[in-house]
């Protein structure tokens, strides 16, 4: 059980975090938020919200301590959850020294950490010797401005621990936060990064013109390529049209919230990768999600059954024309 007594270390200073500090702290749970901008630090204990995300969310003073230090966050707290972009992970844990194996970890990143090509749960395993029992994630459908606006929300909480599943679950359920558990921590981790890869190809599709029609056809067979891909890496019975699946790649592929579907949206409309990244001044996870992704199924042999992940990897990662990708992959869609 997580006590309220107890505090939740939350690791990030993005919406993401944001929202996950704004939902723990609706509990009256207390939290060590770890961010390294000063300066944001300084105007939430003055003004009581972040000037840079969810500016909307004002915060509790009697339930947050802030801090810029990682070592700070880590040490006081049993319970550590992770939110910052997965291409920042590994130079902000370069900053801490304290020994993680008896922690709890919860990743709220939903990305595949570039140096390794592992999803984060399997990075905290391989490097820090954290048990995968003690792994945890946290997915949607679910996105940060809606939380900020307190629209009703739903979040999966999977570990193969169910108790510790549980216990996160109920930290962060309320009247606008709905919750359930899963114990397929791999699968639902891998959908969690995969969606966003999916997100950027719909993005894609409606920079190049491409109508409603088209999109409900792109959004079946990724789900359909969701389903192999998870199936190659991680075999197990699941449901793919659980929410955890399906429902996140929906809201990520459809929602004007979603920063993948906008990065695509962009490169559809012939903005360089560098061009997008700069004027959206935030991370795509799907950029980097979609090399590994691809590295996985090349090595597997597999290329051919993820031709959307292939289509994308292709006008990344290869600079390939946008319409001449997307043209050779319609005749690959059902």
């Amino acid at each position: 059980m997580i006590s309220k007594k107890e505090p939740i270390a939350v690791i990030g200073g993005g919406s993401w975090a944001t929202a996950i500090v704004k939902m723990l702290t609706e509990n009256e749970r207390r939290v060590i938020w770890y961010m390294r901008n000063k300066e944001a630090i300084v105007h939430i204990e003055t003004e009581f919200h972040n000037p840079n995300y969810l500016s909307a969310v004002s915060f509790n003073l009697n339930y947050l301590t802030l801090t810029d230090t990682i070592d700070s966050a880590l040490s006081g707290a049993e319970v550590i959850i992770f939110a910052i972009p997965s291409a920042f992970l590994m130079t902000e844990m370069s900053k801490a020294t304290i020994d993680l194996t008896r922690k709890t970890i919860f990743s709220a990143i939903k990305g595949i950490v570039p140096e390794t090509g592992l999803i984060v749960g399997e990075h905290f395993n391989t490097h820090y010797k954290v048990p995968l029992n003690k792994i945890g994630i946290i997915t949607g459908p679910c996105h940060a401005e809606e939380v900020a606006l307190e629209r009703l929300s739903f979040l999966t909480i999977a570990c193969s621990d169910q108790e510790i599943a549980a216990n996160m679950a109920q930290a962060l359920s309320s009247s606008f936060i709905k919750t359930k558990v899963s114990d397929d921590i791999i699968g639902a981790e891998y959908a969690a990064v995969l969606k966003n890869i999916f997100a950027i190809a719909a993005g894609i599709a409606h920079g190049l013109g491409y109508g409603d029609n088209f999109q409900a056809v792109l959004m079946s067979n990724a789900i359909r390529e969701m389903k192999r891909f998870i199936k190659r890496v991680h075999k197990m019975k699941r449901n793919i049209n659980d929410t955890a699946y399906l429902g996140d790649l929906l809201v990520t592929g459809y929602s004007v919230f979603s920063r993948n579907r906008m990065f695509g949206n962009m490169i559809g409309k012939g903005y360089t990768v560098k061009s997008a990244t700069m004027e959206m001044n935030m991370v795509a996870e799907g950029y980097y999600a979609t090399k590994s992704a691809y590295h996985i199924m090349d090595q597997m042999n597999r290329k051919s059954k993820t031709p959307i992940i292939q289509a994308v990897y292709d006008i990344l990662y290869n600079q390939k024309n946008p319409k001449k990708t997307f043209n050779a992959l319609i005749e690959k869609l059902d």
